[in-house]
């Protein structure tokens, strides 16, 4: 298996509580490791290696090691794509600032940490209400954070009915987290 991050398996949902400090221990966040799916499964597991092309007909994966630059070539009998996925995040002016921030993997998480302790951040601004968007504003809030949360669609939590969004959108406005 090749990951190009350093991390294979994580709780996304958990990265929220972790910035609060309701989830102590940053270690809890990991699924699955390396040596536990060489361990259990007998699966080799390549953190910061990125695949750079594929032979179907030869059945061969070039990839590159991030850490060395070194490039190598590796034969497989089945291969399964699993790319990943990046947040989405909406073309709007000044999001290219330093002060902004995507929360999606441990790297972003613990740079959300690092501003807040470091520059001692009072205010906040989230863009997305959905559970994600939801979660750190809560976690923002319970932090002392003031936080305003930003959805462009009629109610934040679109999945939900809009009766029920009404009452997370209520508590929400209220201040409680």
């Amino acid at each position: 298996m090749f990951e190009r991050g350093d991390y294979i398996s994580f709780a996304n949902c958990g990265l929220p509580y972790h910035i609060s400090g309701r989830i102590k221990e940053r270690k809890s966040l990991l699924l699955q490791t390396p040596e536990r799916l060489w361990t259990n499964f007998r699966i080799e597991v390549r953190v910061r290696n990125e695949v750079l092309a594929i032979d179907p007909r030869g059945k061969l994966v070039r990839a590159r090691n991030l850490t060395t630059g070194d490039e190598y070539t590796e034969s497989y009998d089945y291969l399964v794509l699993s790319p990943g996925a990046y947040p989405l995040i909406p073309p709007i002016e000044g999001s290219g600032a330093a002060m902004f921030m995507s929360l999606y993997d441990l790297p972003g998480m613990d740079a959300m940490i690092a501003r807040i302790n470091d520059q001692r951040v009072q205010e906040a601004v989230v863009i997305g209400g959905g559970f994600i968007g939801v979660e750190i504003a809560e976690n923002l809030i319970d932090r002392g954070i003031k936080t305003h949360l930003v959805e462009m669609l009629d109610q934040v939590m679109t999945p939900f009915d809009p009766e029920m969004a009404g009452i997370i959108q209520a508590r929400l406005a209220s201040g409680g987290g």
